[in-house]
């Protein structure tokens, strides 16, 4: 399957290569390609990346992911997955969306597209590398579209993300409850001083 990546820091690199590394096409969407001479994947301005691939991954700052892919425009989408990974959160650290989520309101801005929430609940170490913890641990997911969701499972099964694991939380409005677990696992990371964590639902 071809992705774009959207956006190329640490998490958008991570996602990038993890998905290579498993076997599926990627190009990078950045907004000045000329930055990112020494990837070793196709990189394209963020509407072409969007063209091209079957399916969006959205890992730009999350502040600006309203005001980026708003100029992009719903018709460069169409009725593609975008799997928005990101949290949005001012300088001062406090939650640019205490009342909604960044999610739902990329599903209001862009109401063709199948929008999925997942991963931003997991440090970057761990996002590609679930193995890595000494136990297994939880991936959340929330969206409106049930197949847009089987994608979004399968592509966390590619990065090493057990079936049993993927917690389906719902529609997109759950993507609140995700989205304000950032401070919970800022808290964990401080308190283990490491990025090494992730937690589990046990059932």
């Amino acid at each position: 399957m071809k992705f774009a990546v959207l956006g190329a820091g640490n998490v958008g690199t991570a996602l990038g290569y993890g998905l290579l590394d498993a076997g599926h096409e990627v190009v990078f969407g950045v907004r000045d390609p000329q930055t990112r001479e020494g990837f070793t994947a196709p990189v394209a301005q963020i509407a072409d990346a969007v063209k091209s691939a079957e399916a969006v991954i959205n890992a730009l700052p999350g502040a600006h992911t309203l005001g980026i892919l708003g100029q992009v425009g719903p018709g460069t989408f169409g009725g593609k997955v975008l799997i928005d990974v990101a949290n949005a959160i001012t300088p001062s650290f406090e939650l640019l969306y205490p009342n909604d989520s960044l999610g739902a309101r990329l599903q209001a801005m862009l109401p063709d597209v199948k929008v999925v929430k997942t991963l931003n609940t997991i440090p970057a170490e761990i996002m590609t590398n679930p193995g890595t913890l000494p136990e297994r641990s939880s991936v959340f997911l929330s969206g409106n579209d049930r197949g847009a969701k089987q994608t979004t499972g399968h592509l966390l099964s590619d990065l090493g993300w057990r079936h049993e694991d993927q917690v389906d939380l719902g529609a997109i409005d759950t993507a609140r409850a995700t989205e304000h677990y950032l401070y919970l696992s800022v808290a964990i990371g401080q308190a283990t001083r490491s990025a090494q964590y992730n937690v589990s639902v046990i059932r």
